[in-house]
């Protein structure tokens, strides 16, 4: 596709894809490391890692190795039958989690839908809840994914509006508010569902002990804690999981992105066996969930992620674009709050100034990728393995796409 450009390929996108998305006019034909080239041979760091399922970069030399392996010998089996890759990723990531069982998906959405479902089979077999009755506590300006289920219990006017009737069962309180939690669970509360840190808001990061009192209460009211670590889990904020910043271990994780080295999609939920043994054969699956191509990738992202250099690397990457941020705002004075915890930063423009959209825009015209959320905000997830000179020749760019 030599004689493609960016707007020919944008205009065959908009032409026949639905308009489910509003993406940044380039169109990408390669990728490696840190870097994006798109058709016209222009390049790009990557300050995005696709929402963080690029954690590990573009490319991973160790993941492509292990992926096209396995892609000379089994790709796909379903589960009628079992493969030689499933299980070992199950062991690891279990193991790796401080947990003993392991159900695969594709999605981050399919693995939220799967913990709510276990967690309403969970309170009908093991708690004794009402049938049809089970409700699951969730914060306000979440975001866990766009199925019919998610949306809602989500407070986002776009993905919400337009598609109720809306499935019940969901208390929604305010993000970081302990409080609200415990003054909402009654005997017919199955759950607590929350993001650790809100990444689609903006990087939202609860007041420190959250987490703890959060665990507290579920424990005293026999309650699940469900921590959705799709986008802030897998060494993004400088931990494993974010919940190790406060030493906290939830009843059930949820896992993805990353998860597939950002090769393929590969989603989790990760529990104990007394709450995974409710769900029986039959009751929920996916074709593809568990396939080995994903399981094998998957096994050598656990494998990476247990030696720990990339939480390391997160957390000195992440002091080091966190100072340029600050340096930043004092000599704009256009950004109003920053927000960061690991390599994951999101930061709010003051008013007047650019929305998060425009700076977003001006952005790629100097060659960084980032994205826009909530109208004045932006969030930047550069890949754990970005080079120390990339990241601050991305933090440049930043201060003088603001400047302009």
């Amino acid at each position: 596709m030599s004689d493609s450009t960016n707007e020919s390929i944008i205009t065959l996108d908009e032409s026949w894809g639905a308009h489910n998305y509003h993406p940044l006019p380039i169109a990408a034909t390669s990728a490696n490391g840190s870097w994006i080239t798109d058709v016209e041979g222009n390049r790009y760091l990557d300050m995005l890692s696709a929402y963080s399922a690029l954690n590990f970069g573009h490319a991973n030399p160790r993941l492509l190795e292990v992926a096209h392996r396995q892609l000379d010998r089994l790709t796909l089996t379903s589960r009628a039958i079992h493969n030689d890759q499933m299980g070992a990723l199950c062991r690891d990531l279990a193991a790796l989690a401080g947990m003993e069982s392991v159900l695969l998906m594709n999605s981050g959405a399919e693995g939220v839908e799967t913990a709510i479902k276990l967690a309403r089979k969970w309170g009908y077999e093991e708690k004794g809840v009402a049938p049809g009755t089970a409700k699951i506590i969730v914060a306000a300006s979440n975001f866990h994914g766009r199925t019919i289920s998610i949306i809602s219990f989500s407070s986002d006017a776009d993905a919400r509006g337009g598609f109720g009737p809306y499935t019940p069962g969901f208390v929604a309180v305010p993000f970081g508010d302990a409080a609200a939690i415990e003054a909402n669970i009654d005997e017919s509360t199955v759950a607590v569902l929350v993001e650790p840190i809100q990444g689609e808001a903006g990087i939202i990061i609860p007041p420190y002990g959250y987490l703890r009192r959060v665990r507290e209460i579920c424990s005293a009211n026999d309650v699940l804690f469900i921590a959705d670590e799709i986008q802030s889990g897998l060494a993004r904020t400088g931990r494993t999981f974010a919940c190790d910043h406060e030493d906290v271990q939830p009843d059930v994780f949820v896992l993805g992105k990353a998860l597939g080295g950002g090769i393929v999609p590969l989603s989790a939920v990760v529990s104990r066996w007394d709450v995974m043994r409710v769900i029986r054969p039959g009751e929920h699956g996916s074709t593809f969930g568990g396939n080995p191509l994903a399981a094998a990738i998957g096994r050598e992202v656990v494998a990476m992620l247990a030696e720990g250099d990339l939480q390391e690397q997160a957390v000195k990457l992440g002091a080091i674009f966190t100072e340029g941020l600050h340096r930043i705002a004092e000599d704009t004075g256009i950004i109003s709050a920053i927000r960061s915890r690991g390599l994951w930063a999101g930061i709010d423009l003051a008013h007047p100034g650019p929305t998060g959209r425009e700076l977003a825009m001006r952005l790629i015209e100097h060659g960084v990728i980032a994205k826009d959320t909530h109208g004045h905000t932006i969030r930047f997830a550069p890949p754990l393995t970005t080079s120390e000179d990339d990241l601050r020749w991305g933090i440049d760019r930043l201060a003088t796409a603001l400047s302009g």
